[in-house]
């Protein structure tokens, strides 16, 4: 079911002055796919959702769930929440602690005067689905966050909507559990084939997650592209740097050579992938610390080349995390974790032209 958001405005009034949390926004969510809204806090992600859902009223615009209105300025359209056939999992994820987990999945259909027989079937079916069979009877309270939150997703396909909603809904998991119900969750939406809209502040969520991702700030969409699209070929630098760590200098367009961009910045001349950018204009280079090549001076070969002198490593696991000083810039690199190389010493990174992405500045 294809969404459609045209010219979507929201305002709050905060002491006194007015805050645009929607600022014109249009937007088309294809059909069967994962769709995300990423951006930091207050960006608007959340308030979209919830005017796309119903329990925000716009100020202005036009929503379109598949081919009906269902909200409309212009119009005078405002189809209820319980009429635009959506499912919607919320950041706490609303269960009703009281209940069973049977009553839980059951209620939407309960709600609806549903026959008992078709109830009981569908509850069985969605969750055999959701992996959660013969807990039928188990409180709410007695089940752990992974299941909780897959009570939350049960309860939202069991009336088989149109389009399910996400809200942050693994922020309150530990890492670990974070981890494997994301994996769960990309699984059954896969398998699902219905179209997700799954708001988060998390890069790594969305990355893993989505088909499609919009990158929001200050109330306007920035960017969209597929995961590989916005973190490796960004158009802009917020998207760059949140999408990811990343190390961002400012650099000028020098000119074209052998179908690379050339440009000079703090580091030096360097040639880069390349962009429709007219010579003299104003970029900004953005490098990713994964794609920065370690070695001691002088030992590096190939690619663009980098001298510095390591200020700091610190231990995180697979990999060292590198602080590299060359001149006035502090670079982000990686090395692996039984590297001998010490704080102090004399590197050169190298980096291959087409790990080098400019950005509008």
């Amino acid at each position: 079911m294809e969404i459609r958001v045209e010219g979507l405005t929201k305002h709050y009034v905060s002491e006194g002055r007015t805050v645009k949390a929607l600022d014109g926004i249009d937007l088309t969510i294809p059909a069967n796919r994962i769709f995300t809204l990423l951006g930091p806090s207050g960006c608007g992600k959340t308030t979209l959702l919830r005017c796309i859902v119903g329990l925000e009223t716009p100020d202005d615009g036009e929503i379109r769930i598949g081919d009906q209105v269902v909200w409309s300025r212009r119009q005078g359209i405002a189809v209820p929440t319980e009429q635009r056939g959506l499912g919607m999992v919320f950041q706490t994820y609303a269960i009703w602690p009281h209940m069973s987990v049977f009553d839980n999945v059951a209620y939407p259909l309960q709600v609806r005067g549903a026959p008992r027989a078709q109830i009981a079937a569908k509850v069985a079916e969605v969750l055999r689905f959701v992996q959660l069979e013969g807990l039928e009877k188990r409180p709410a309270t007695r089940l752990s966050g992974g299941q909780q939150q897959r009570v939350a997703l049960a309860r939202a396909l069991v009336a088989e909507p149109k389009l399910i909603l996400f809200d942050e809904p693994l922020s309150n998991l530990d890492a670990k559990l974070r981890e494997e119900t994301r994996k769960e969750l990309r699984r059954f939406l896969g398998q699902l084939g219905i179209t997700a809209i799954y708001v988060t502040h998390d890069r790594v969520e969305a990355l893993a997650l989505s088909d499609s991702i919009a990158v929001m700030r200050a109330g306007r969409i920035v960017e969209i592209g597929s995961p590989q699209k916005i973190y490796f070929h960004a158009d802009h630098r917020f998207v760059a740097d949140f999408i990811g760590r990343a190390n961002l200098v400012d650099a000028t367009v020098r000119g074209t050579e052998g179908g690379l961009t050339e440009i000079d910045c703090a580091l030096g001349w360097l040639a880069c992938a390349p962009v429709d950018l007219p010579v003299g204009s104003a970029a900004t280079l953005c490098l990713r610390p994964e794609f920065l090549q370690l070695q001691p001076e002088g030992q590096a070969s190939g690619g663009n080349q980098i001298r510095g002198r390591i200020e700091a490593l610190e231990f995180v696991g697979e990999v060292n995390e590198a602080e590299i000083r060359a001149g006035d810039t502090l670079l982000l690199a990686r090395t692996p974790a039984d590297s001998p190389l010490r704080v102090g010493d004399a590197v050169t990174l190298s980096v291959r032209p087409e790990h080098c992405l400019l950005v509008s500045a």
